[in-house]
């Protein structure tokens, strides 16, 4: 067991599975001589060769279209997209190809590819480098979504993501990278897809988050915890499918609910949630749900992206209103 910040826990885990299975390559912009932009794929050229660990062209529709070949074909591909904003070019692959292929062969053909992207605000990136397009991506039949919030989550949901037999899109934190280290076993074991996790314990008020905002969460608990208030806390982890089970049994012992994304308000997955707990939870609620979320407007440039990011202090105001219902 040894202290990782989250992308040397991807690493970690890359390159666990590549020893373990000869049919997974990695592909994508840099990602063998250079290691990637963030360096998650740092070392894997020279431990496992060219033929393994392949820079393609700044093409991203083509890296997609590369990676469904190569999974149909019965390899597992992780393909790298460097940063979320340049991920749009891809959903025509993904949509129309990779989510419809065990369909659209009456299962005779399953597309295993993994689909990695750092996203999100907080590192004051320029424009096309800070989107959270979760939603968009979660809105396509046939794949799946993943959102890990620490390195122990990155490293078993990046195993998950490379063994599942259908294509996995893995959105990664930009800003939790290098923003702390804990300890991560190299012990190949898998997390649980399609699964959520009960980050703090509550009986007030239920905060729901993931990614980067599972942190912002965890503080705002700390925050209310000074007030009286015990805040349940739950880091989503896979976005698609969602494990509404565990949102609903969190929602019925607290009564209340605040979910928490930095992607833009509108049609954002929060919004998915607390339609949800609408439909399902209505008669557990003793508030209406909140949602935290960013404006409706392209991420600033830097200057401006700390009044862009929803953080600690809007998760604890919202909390707060949610508890002014008797």
């Amino acid at each position: 067991m040894a202290q990782a910040t989250l992308v040397e826990a991807i690493n970690l885990a890359l390159k666990n599975e590549m020893e373990r299975d000869p049919a997974v390559v990695v592909l994508g912009q840099d990602v063998g001589i250079d290691g990637g932009v963030f360096r998650a794929t740092l070392g894997l050229a020279e431990r496992f060769g060219p033929e393994r660990v392949i820079d393609t062209p700044l093409a991203e529709a083509l890296i997609a279209g590369m990676s469904i070949g190569l999974a149909v074909e019965g390899l597992r591909p992780v393909a790298e997209i460097q940063f979320s904003g340049f991920a749009y070019t891809t959903i025509d692959q993904i949509l129309n190809h990779a989510g419809r292929m065990r369909h659209r062969t009456r299962g005779r053909l399953t597309c295993p590819m993994v689909l990695r992207t750092p996203c999100g605000a907080g590192i004051h990136a320029p424009e096309h480098h800070s989107e959270s397009p979760e939603a968009m991506f979660a809105h396509i039949p046939g794949i799946r979504v993943v959102y890990p919030s620490s390195p122990r989550r990155a490293y078993g949901l990046t195993l998950a993501a490379i063994r599942d037999p259908d294509p996995v899109v893995v959105l990664e934190p930009t800003r939790l990278y290098r923003l702390f280290r804990e300890e991560v076993t190299d012990d190949g074991q898998a997390a649980v897809l399609d699964q959520c996790h009960v980050a703090r314990e509550g009986s007030d008020v239920t905060l729901i988050a993931w990614g980067a905002l599972v942190h912002e969460a965890l503080s705002a608990a700390a925050d209310l915890a000074e007030l009286g208030v015990a805040a349940e806390v739950i880091d989503v982890a896979t976005l698609k499918p969602l494990d509404a089970d565990t949102i609903l049994a969190s929602v019925a012992r607290t009564g209340r609910c605040v979910v928490a994304t930095e992607a833009p308000r509108t049609c954002s997955y929060a919004a998915e949630i607390a339609a949800i707990l609408a439909e399902e939870g209505l008669l557990t609620l003793l508030a209406p749900v909140a949602r935290v979320t960013a404006c409706d407007i392209v991420v600033p440039l830097p200057r401006l992206e700390h009044r862009y990011l929803p953080g600690k202090a809007e998760i604890v105001a919202a909390a707060r209103k949610c508890l002014e219902f008797a």
